[in-house]
């Protein structure tokens, strides 16, 4: 454990050092002017990775996370195959009581019995947000209590699973089955881009992982298609969120999360996803406008 509390000192670090960089106050007006009028709250964190200056709009408050919930997960799940308590190619048995029922999930529909290597589920939890399979790796991880441990090592004070996590009953009723801010879940991608989420193996590995995403139709539809991006979004009824990374010639992180939000509806048109799209365009446009493809 000694291995990450350091590592954890480095993200302390690094998060004091994120919070004494330099604040990017055109593009924030920018983006300001885009949020007003919208019903809910709304948070966000962009990163400039090439000129290392930020924007922070309710950066620190804490939002549910929906199913970004299994970016933590995953960093539990490869934490357990650092140790060697698993292998990532290692045969897993799905069993009846790992059914669930909620959701359009392709591990539900298994049979008792049938085998699948731990990489696929973990790609199934990322790629197509399966919750089943997500659920399982948060067992397999050692459960919410373990990998909040680990997040807690690693300097992240808000990141937390809540769903089947015993103490963190009242924290699940008010934002579900996870928790994180703006600015932690910007930092948690960054490690991971930056090689320093656990060893850099499993870094690139969850990168990997990050950069097969099913579900393109908000923040990545502004980013041209020959770009390598890493994402993962969640939604539930009042809240639609996402975290981005864009490997363009001008690199960068962005994090967009909503709460009480008054059009529930799952249209394409819903107002929170709408203004994901504006900001992931504005992004784009801002940082790479001379980059062939959009």
């Amino acid at each position: 454990m000694r291995r990450y509390v350091v590592i954890g000192l480095i993200v302390c670090s690094l998060c004091s050092q994120t919070r004494a960089q330099g604040k990017d106050t055109r593009l924030e007006a920018e983006i300001s002017n885009l949020m007003k009028g919208f019903h809910g709250e709304i948070g966000l964190c962009v990163y400039d990775l090439k000129g290392g200056k930020m924007v922070s709009i309710h950066g620190d408050s804490i939002f549910p996370t929906a199913s970004i919930v299994k970016v933590p997960i995953l960093l539990g799940i490869m934490r357990e195959t650092e140790i060697g308590r698993l292998a990532y190619h290692q045969r897993l048995t799905y069993t009846d009581s790992l059914y669930y029922s909620e959701g359009d999930d392709i591990l539900s529909n298994f049979k008792a019995g049938s085998t699948i290597e731990l990489s696929k589920v973990m790609m199934l939890m990322l790629t197509i947000s399966d919750n089943c399979a997500s659920l399982w790796l948060q067992g397999l991880a050692g459960g919410g209590a373990r990998i909040n441990q680990l997040l807690d090592s690693l300097g992240y004070r808000y990141t937390r699973v809540n769903s089947r996590t015993p103490g963190r009953e009242g924290a699940r009723e008010l934002y579900g089955w996870g928790q994180t801010t703006p600015r932690e879940m910007c930092l948690i991608m960054k490690s991971i881009v930056e090689g320093r989420a656990l060893s850099k193996t499993s870094s690139d590995k969850m990168l990997r992982l990050l950069g097969r995403q099913y579900w393109d139709e908000e923040a990545l539809a502004e980013i041209p298609a020959g770009i390598f991006t890493a994402d993962k979004n969640g939604a539930i009824d009042d809240s639609r969120n996402e975290i981005l990374y864009v490997n363009a010639p001008h690199p960068y992180i962005v994090s967009i999360f909503t709460k009480n939000i008054q059009d529930k509806s799952w249209e394409s048109n819903n107002e929170a996803w709408e203004l994901t799209r504006k900001v992931s365009a504005l992004l784009w446009k801002y940082y790479n406008s001379g980059v062939a493809g959009k």
